[in-house]
């Protein structure tokens, strides 16, 4: 290996511990020794201590045993002069930043920490987003699970241009990978100490988790703060126990595909860094001659290369990693992908803006006859955007007609509910909602690069080729801008939606011998195992039974695969042969059964992707439910953070159960349990965005106001509140059964 890489490492770490105990000396003179210690809002303490050594760090004195864990690794900076033929004393001193930088990082936290609290960068001012939560871990998280994000590059220090740290971050995202950025540094051309994510800035570009341009802090100590999202990961979705580092580490070099890009000079602190994240099998690739360790080893292939030109360096960092990235390109003239799906455009930066109730709009998916259909055909029938001047609001009515042999009308909505993120993944074309509630925002630079409306229809048409190749033969796209034709074509369509939405309701879990599974999830949850019924939804919320029947017929061999039911063994619990026997030897036989409809006997496993965490609550005789957007303290005495690393990772916890939003009001919610009247609590924005169904589900079951008799957060934040919210609005819980016991 390199003797200046391992000198210039070691020396890092031996500064960046003895910069960790001075800061740290300086905190506990300052304050107490019981003064709280966190990263916000999660459930994994300080997540690299907690991960590889289980340690549950609260309080600034505790900070000293990570210290003393830190010194422990370090080694001697060695003569450049000898050289080492192993890593062994630099991956050391590698794990030994990584506790440094976190005690330093911690410190950061306890006064007037140096990040704004928010998902996405504000547009002015301090942009730096330090630590992400767990509610943004799960809900990126699950990117990783299914394939959307392959991987992030850590990016530390300053490109050799503005120009250059653009080209690069949009090389990333194209490829779908997250950019978590930190540390600043001088940039190639001598323009003073900065970052990638300050020339981004200076460039005007977007940055937050929505467009995975992650700005995490400017010194090189919050370059932890990557190496902590990925050490969740393994936790929450591997099922790997606090203190298991080897499992950790694994876990990382297998199923979490990172790199490090290192720009401009790379002192010895970053070397440092380097070290730390070869632990993790993350390899790093340096614009600057810093030497190579090229065996392969704790890596999958060489641990460090260099030099490499800035505009080679995303392409070797992907080939050295082994990273496998698909990408399908589109003729439109901007650059697309789901990066660019949480691009927020301002008012001033809209050129043309339709539907979102300020005009008519409807989007809508019907199958053909092939013999009507002209494969890639677009028409715009209406004004086009070149006929619109800047800050135009029109109507837009968007109908894409499909054929092929296997299409069959179920599959429509399936289709039709994916033009959401088709739409959404061009870079300056905004799009939210969907049928006849949806809103599309196209910017003026991204028309100015010559995009149309037309090129939404040849979005939609490569990719319903893409992802639906199997059952898609012919794909046709009719965009209307005049308000008559769109308000036509709009009655058509909601014809369309109330039949289909007739048909999905009349649907029961007793109407069909056979449900669907995903193993979507398995990858991060090996033992997991979601089994979606008509009237259960996977536990993400994204898939119901006919999107998982959509998908088998896609993908007869991916992760929607159908399970008879078999012989019911108990309708009440929801449990039946032919789903035990498949649950078995799917999920590698760690689990003989699961109860479809209970919380307490034998309930659903979880992966960590899950909308809500429903728990006991044994006191008031019910149960609550939190959905992952809620930050607060509930009930049961755990944050939503603490009770996804209680049931995550594919176990099977009686008392607690994964679940969508939808379920809630499914006939079957905890059927075992006495249904809808068990739920006792939770917070006050899930029951305002469930409402309207939920009180139709209260009329059926003969309690219509039971929705006022839950209490939320501003009535109740204890069992013993609840129960006595409860006793005030004569909820029914408690004149139920005993639910324990």
């Amino acid at each position: 290996m390199s003797k200046l890489i391992a000198t210039r490492a070691i020396r890092g770490a031996n500064k960046l511990v003895a910069r960790a105990e001075k800061e740290l000396d300086a905190a506990l003179k300052t304050h107490c020794p019981d003064k709280k210690v966190e990263f916000p809002n999660t459930g994994y303490f300080l997540p690299i201590s907690y991960g590889m050594l289980g340690m549950e760090i609260t309080k600034v004195a505790q900070l000293k045993e990570l210290l003393q864990e830190a010194k422990k690794l370090l080694h001697p900076v060695p003569d450049e002069k000898v050289w080492v033929p192993y890593l062994g004393h630099t991956l050391d001193c590698g794990m030994a930043t990584l506790f440094a930088d976190e005690i330093i990082e911690a410190i950061k936290y306890i006064d007037k920490p140096p990040y704004v609290v928010a998902e996405n960068c504000p547009e002015d001012g301090n942009f730096w987003l330090g630590a992400a939560d767990d509610i943004i871990m799960r809900k990126r998280g699950i990117e990783f699970v299914d394939g959307t994000a392959p991987g992030f590059a850590a990016c530390v220090g300053s490109c050799p241009s503005t120009e250059v740290a653009v080209k690069i971050a949009r090389e990333l995202q194209e490829k779908n990978l997250y950019v978590f950025m930190s540390a600043s540094s001088s940039a190639s051309g001598g323009n003073g100490l900065k970052s990638m994510a300050d020339q981004l800035r200076e460039a005007k570009v977007q940055m937050g988790w929505e467009t995975r341009l992650v700005p995490f802090g400017s010194d090189v100590t919050a370059t932890i703060h990557a190496l902590g999202f990925a050490t969740r990961a393994a936790l929450a979705f591997g099922g790997v126990k606090p203190g298991d580092f080897g499992r950790v580490l694994k876990y990382n070099k297998m199923r979490i595909f990172a790199f490090a890009l290192a720009f401009g000079e790379v002192d010895d602190e970053t070397h440092a860094q380097a070290a730390g994240a070869i632990n993790y099998g993350f390899p790093a690739i340096s614009e600057r001659d810093i030497g190579q360790i090229l065996p392969t080893g704790v890596c999958t292939y060489e641990h460090v290369v260099s030099p490499v030109k800035p505009e080679d360096m995303v392409q070797k960092a992907i080939e050295v990693r082994g990273l496998k990235i698909q990408i399908h390109k589109i003729p439109i003239p901007v650059s697309y992908g789901p990066a660019f799906e949480g691009e927020r455009i301002r008012g001033e930066d809209t050129y043309a803006e339709m539907g979102g109730n300020k005009t008519p709009a409807f989007e809508f998916v019907t199958i053909k006859d092939p013999k009507e259909i002209t494969d890639g055909k677009t028409e715009v029938i209406g004004p086009e955007l070149a006929d619109l001047k800047p800050g135009t609001q029109i109507p837009i009515g968007i109908v894409a007609e499909v054929a092929g042999r296997e299409m069959q009308e179920d599959f429509e909505p399936v289709l039709e509910r994916r033009l959401h993120n088709f739409i959404n993944e061009a870079q300056g074309v905004f799009h939210m909602g969907q049928r006849d509630i949806n809103w599309i925002r196209i910017s003026k630079e991204t028309k100015e690069k010559g995009f149309t409306l037309a090129h939404i229809g040849t979005i939609i048409h490569a990719q319903f080729h893409t992802e639906f190749g199997s059952i898609v033969d012919k794909v046709q796209v009719k965009i209307y801008t005049k308000e008559a034709d769109v308000l036509k074509w709009r009655d058509v369509a909601k014809k369309a939606y109330h039949k289909r939405d007739e048909r999905v309701g009349s649907m029961t879990d007793e109407s069909t011998d056979t449900y669907y599974s995903c193993l979507l999830c398995q990858s991060f949850a090996p033992t997991h195992v979601c089994v979606v019924s008509p009237e259960r939804t996977g536990l993400c919320g994204s898939y119901n039974w006919f999107t998982c029947k959509a998908s088998f017929q896609i993908n007869p061999r991916g992760p929607n695969q159908p399970v008879p039911k078999g012989d019911t063994i108990d309708a009440v619990k929801g449990q039946w042969k032919g789903v035990n026997d498949f649950i078995y030897q799917t999920s590698r036989k760690a689990l003989s059964c699961m109860s479809a409809y209970s919380i307490l006997s034998d309930p659903m496993t979880s992966c960590g992707c899950f909308e809500c965490i429903a728990a006991v609550l044994p006191l008031a005789n019910g149960v609550m439910t939190v959905n992952r957007e809620f930050a607060g303290m509930t009930p049961s005495g755990m944050k939503f953070s603490t009770l996804a690393g209680t049931v995550g990772g594919g176990q099977q916890i009686p008392g607690f159960v994964g679940h969508s939003k939808r379920y809630v009001i499914s006939k079957k919610f905890i059927l075992a349990e006495g249904g809808l009247q068990r739920m006792v609590w939770m917070p006050k924005v899930l029951k305002e965005e469930i409402r309207e169904l939920f009180n139709k589900r209260a009329e059926e079951i003969g309690v219509p106001k039971l929705l006022d008799m839950i209490a939320d957060e501003t009535v109740a934040t204890t069992e013993e509140e609840v129960v006595a919210y409860l006793t005030k609005t004569g909820h029914p819980a408690l004149t139920m059964p005993p639910l324990m016991g």
